[in-house]
């Protein structure tokens, strides 16, 4: 078995309210020292051993990201 772990964010340029409400938050609350937040995902796969990462690539295309406003990183280890 291996796993598989997509981390999805908003492109740059896309408007982020739930980052916007974070960091405003983080400094109502003492945090003055954060300028901005930005709030994403991230999807664990456990996945059978050898499955490819363009497998992974398409599963993030049609399914787990929005290639339109979203962008994925993909990390792979063995379990």
């Amino acid at each position: 078995m291996m796993k598989a772990f997509v981390t999805v964010k908003l492109k740059n340029g896309v408007l982020d309210p739930q980052g916007k409400a974070i960091a405003h938050t983080l400094n109502d609350i003492g945090f003055p020292e954060v300028l901005a937040a930005n709030q994403g995902k991230v999807i664990e796969l456990d996945l059978k051993e050898g499955t490819p990462e363009s497998k992974i690539k398409e599963m993030c295309d049609k399914l787990l990201a929005n290639p339109v406003i979203e962008s994925y990183q993909i990390e792979v280890k063995s379990a």
